[in-house]
């Protein structure tokens, strides 16, 4: 199946010279949940910015479903929705008129049905006759993703989409998601919750200084790049290590109570295996157990200093 989204050596250099994204290459497919992590001022509003056709690339072509964000601007444009960083909605109008204000942008006709399901769907009915600038700050953000979902977009950017959001309306938000996600919309999100793209995400790209380090799916990433944690609980407290145990990756922690054994996640089955005889033979008995897998948030903090 051809990528429903395309980035082809794309770089963008402003004029002061500094130079923003760095030769990205990376295509997206539909349906899919795609989340690019990277720290401030890595580049993703930049590389979301040249997709949706608010800034101009340096070089490059972006293409959607097949059509050149260029020579075919109106066709890709079209297919993308995007719910920008910043809360810019005519604080005098009413939702309902900003919302179908939207889809009438391009070129839709009136769909009174749809702009319903829409703010049902973003809890925002019983909001439909107010005026936006008497909606909090979270109302207003669903304002915006109604304002995307107007049009019937193909491809749905998130650019921070829960940031400065409660709890409650951020897990309501990745709910959408998943209803979006399940009629065939692709999604791409950045955050800076790693969390969001840990519960959300099918694939994971992490930018940063303006390139592209890694595309990874989700579970593949962890699976690779994330490190697991035996914790035994002991019988009986060490004050030191004994020497038939120096061969495992191992450290005392609780004040001698507790034995940590770090390996990553490939296996290590016969590692663990190999611990407990030798354990055994060393006369050390345990309790309990737990393990504890790294998070997504620890890989990325991990990718991102190492490429600095």
């Amino acid at each position: 199946m051809p990528s429903i989204l395309a980035v082809k050596s794309l770089s963008k250099t402003y004029d002061t010279g500094f130079q923003a994204l760095k030769n990205v290459n990376l295509e997206i497919e539909k349906g899919e949940v795609f989340a690019l992590l990277g720290p401030n001022g890595a580049g993703k509003t930049t590389l979301i910015s040249i997709i949706c056709g608010i800034v101009n690339m340096t070089s490059g072509s972006v293409t959607v479903a097949g059509h050149d964000i260029l020579g075919d601007f109106r066709a890709a444009r079209s297919m993308i929705g995007l719910v920008p960083q910043e809360l810019t909605t005519d604080a005098f109008e009413t939702v309902w008129a900003t919302v179908s204000f939207s889809r009438g942008l391009f070129g839709k006709p009136k769909n009174p049905a749809l702009i319903e399901k829409i703010l049902k769907d973003l809890s925002l009915w019983e909001k439909k006759d107010s005026k936006i600038m008497t909606l909090s700050g979270g109302m207003k953000r669903r304002v915006l993703i109604a304002k995307a979902l107007a049009h019937e977009p193909q491809i749905l950017f998130l650019d921070e989409p829960t940031a400065g959001v409660d709890v409650e309306l951020r897990r309501e938000m990745w709910r959408v998601v998943e209803r979006l996600k399940d009629t065939g919309v692709t999604i791409i999100l950045t955050t800076h919750y790693i969390e969001e793209a840990e519960e959300m995400a099918d694939r994971v790209g992490v930018i940063s200084k303006g390139e592209i380090i890694l595309v990874e799916e989700k579970s593949e990433l962890m699976r690779k790049l994330g490190r697991k944690q035996l914790t035994l609980q002991l019988a009986e407290p060490l004050d030191t290590l004994p020497t038939g145990l120096n061969g495992h990756h191992l450290e005392l922690a609780g004040d001698g109570r507790e034995l940590v054994y770090t390996y990553d996640t490939q296996g290590e089955r016969t590692g663990i295996t190999a611990l407990l005889q030798d354990l055994g033979e060393a006369g050390i008995r345990f309790r309990d157990l737990s393990t504890s897998q790294s998070s997504l948030e620890e890989i990325f903090v991990s990718l991102v200093r190492d490429n600095r």
